[in-house]
């Protein structure tokens, strides 16, 4: 496996527009190298039985099925509105004039 050079860190910042010090490129090389080590090695993994998934722990849907339920009344919400017009809340207009 090839490694990470100071080269390539350099290139890195640049692109990322990082400004990184000469002490910083030879400890992100090292760094670096160790990380895509890392990725290599779970790469190696026999897990031939294993399926793929996006998740370590399966997910379920945890919306609840549409269902009628009681509420307030419209009389109720609108005695608890700032201003109620027509049977609706009235509130301040923020869009200029239609046309």
């Amino acid at each position: 496996m090839s490694s990470i050079s100071r080269s390539d860190v350099a290139h890195l910042a640049r692109l990322s527009r990082l400004a990184v010090t000469d002490e910083e490129l030879d400890r992100f090389a090292g760094q670096l190298d160790q990380v895509l080590a890392a990725v290599a090695r779970v790469g190696e993994a026999a897990v031939p039985d294993v399926p793929p998934m996006t998740h370590a722990v399966p997910l379920t849907n945890v919306l609840r099925p549409d269902e009628v339920t009681p509420s307030l009344s419209r009389d109720v919400v609108l005695a608890g509105a700032p201003a109620a017009e027509d049977g609706r809340i009235r509130v301040p207009r923020i869009l200029g004039d239609a046309e």
